[in-house]
């Protein structure tokens, strides 16, 4: 049985199949304090997050790096955004900040659909996976960087893409182990192990991050 406690506050427990509800019970309970800790911290790191504003001046994130957002006006142009000179330009025929968000987060959808592709298949033969890679779909979460269906499809939440590459690596070769495992046992860590034997260390860095990454 293992207890885990999400960037954004949210405890999971993974228990066998059949095991009786009071004895998951007693375990939450023995872990109470640690389950506190990791709250505790979790609001911590909130305080340090504002609001975002989308205008012109505001730093974002993207692949690890902040970028400074630059808004103008698309004067008879075309909306769109780039990556210019380490500053995120928008362009908006309506400069507002529902519009600038929304031509933002697209792009970062476009520039994520690109970067897990090429994720994926520099670790799928890491774990094996050399023949037939698995369906990946991009899916906005507020709580998960991704999971892995039963039937073997990843959702990968396009959020990702604001992290380091050793963190999307991460979060990657942890669902491609759910293929062969899809739980949290002894077997699932081997795997990932395997693949990444550092991945406590990038989790540990994606954790402190996500308050940042995923403020929207």
């Amino acid at each position: 049985m293992s207890i885990h406690v999400s960037p954004e506050g949210a405890v999971q427990v993974d228990a066998p199949e059949g095991t009786a509800l009071p004895e998951i019970k007693r375990a939450v309970r023995k872990r109470a304090a640690w389950i506190w800790q990791q709250l505790q911290a979790v609001t911590r790191r909130r305080l340090h997050v504002l609001p975002r504003e989308y205008v012109s001046g505001e730093t974002h994130f993207y692949l690890g790096r902040r970028h400074m957002l630059k808004v103008l006006c698309a004067e008879g142009g075309e909306s769109g955004v780039r990556l210019w000179r380490g500053r995120l330009e928008i362009r908006a025929v309506r400069p507002d900040a529902l519009a600038v968000r929304k031509l933002l987060e697209d792009w970062y959808r476009q520039r994520a659909a690109d970067v897990f592709a090429k994720v994926l298949l520099e670790m799928a033969p890491r774990l094996g996976l050399r023949r037939t890679l698995p369906p990946v779909r991009l899916l906005s979460m507020r709580t998960q960087w991704g999971s892995c269906s039963p039937k073997g499809e990843i959702l990968l939440n396009p959020s990702l893409v604001k992290a380091p590459r050793p963190c999307i690596e991460y979060v990657v070769a942890h669902e491609l182990c759910h293929l062969r495992e899809h739980n949290h046992s002894d077997r699932f860590y081997k795997h990932l192990a395997r693949a990444l034997p550092d991945w406590e260390a990038r989790k540990a860095e994606l954790d402190e991050l996500a308050e940042l990454l995923l403020n929207r």
